[in-house]
């Protein structure tokens, strides 16, 4: 019986129809076969690979705050793709590169791998190491040519930390 306890709990039919879906994309069109193959897929994944569970014990949303924040962050992401483009473009030398410690004051894991998930996505820099314990990201930064530069990267971590802990970790 514990056996198919542990069975029922890696059975999520909603990840098992996302990665259905994916396996359609992935696919280039929908059909009964890439359905089928997706539906096996998904079960295969599910049961094979199962991810451990992620503590979201005291997370508090601000559903507000999350949409603000995600317009904000999508114009923030053109804005770095186009400056990102340009450093590439331009007629001059390559900027410096810099490679920095910051700390990440948030609380639960699931903010900090969030955190880090949505500053990798934005084009010009990059975490490359992460400290759990201490709680210290190690970023790659593409444009360090001055202090100015350096202190505008450090200044949008601090903000997306910010942005973070009123989002998902405010007190009542």
């Amino acid at each position: 019986m514990a056996k198919l306890s542990g069975l029922k709990h890696r059975f999520h039919p909603l990840f098992v129809l996302w990665l259905t879906i994916m396996w359609c994309l992935l696919m280039g069109e929908v059909s009964v076969a890439n359905i089928v193959g997706g539906i096996l897929v998904g079960l295969a994944v599910t049961m094979a690979l199962p991810l451990p569970a992620m503590p979201l014990s005291g997370l508090d949303i601000s559903w507000g705050l999350l949409a603000r924040f995600i317009l904000v962050w999508i114009g923030e992401f053109f804005q770095a793709s186009v400056k990102v483009a340009w450093l590439a473009l331009r007629p001059a030398a390559p900027p410096k590169t810099a490679i920095l410690t910051v700390p990440m004051r948030v609380d639960s894991e699931f903010v900090l791998a969030l955190s880090v998930m949505l500053y990798n996505l934005q084009p010009g820099g990059a975490v490359t190491d992460i400290d759990i314990a201490s709680r210290q990201l190690t970023v790659h930064i593409l444009d360090a040519d001055n202090p100015q530069a350096i202190a505008r990267e450090l200044a949008a971590i601090a903000r997306l930390e910010k942005s973070m802990i009123h989002i998902f970790e405010r007190t009542v």
